[in-house]
């Protein structure tokens, strides 16, 4: 491959990756949920599992852990989020959602699968399947992380 073709396919991945942040965003907007933003679902994405310190969230994200602890102190304040003790560590807080942060993230998977469903339209759903299994090999395990 070519050096200007690897640049144009980072750049239309980069495309892609930002239109379906966006569109999740406003869809997450659309239903009701205000005052948040694609770095929140970054965030929320880490949390949902299980929970998450603010050290875990900060590595997450790739930032410091001064601003994982504004994100939560926002997230918190607007009801998406609270701060309980740590099963495993006395010192620690672990970050986890509130209903009203679990009913965010059904939002925001709504509005995934709805961006989704028009590439189905556009490309059919055997090659989403396939760019789906494609897309897993190149990037397993890599964290999500918001584009700053």
């Amino acid at each position: 491959m070519q050096n200007s073709e690897a640049m144009a396919l980072s750049a239309a991945l980069l495309a892609v990756a930002g239109e379906l942040t966006h569109r999740i965003n406003e869809g997450v907007l659309a239903r009701g949920f205000e005052g948040l933003r694609p770095a929140h679902g970054f965030a929320f994405a880490r949390l949902a599992p299980d929970g998450a310190t603010v050290t875990g969230l900060a590595a997450h994200l790739g930032v410091t852990k001064q601003a994982a602890s504004q994100l939560v102190d926002e997230i918190v304040r607007k009801g998406y989020a609270e701060r309980r003790p740590h099963p495993g560590d006395a010192r620690a807080r672990l970050v986890v959602l509130t209903e009203r942060g679990w009913a965010c993230t059904r939002a925001a998977e709504e509005a995934a699968a709805e961006a989704v469903r028009a590439w189905v339209e556009l490309l059919g759903e055997d090659e989403v399947s396939a760019l789906l299994g494609q897309l897993v090999r190149i990037a397993p395990h890599g964290p999500l992380r918001p584009t700053w």
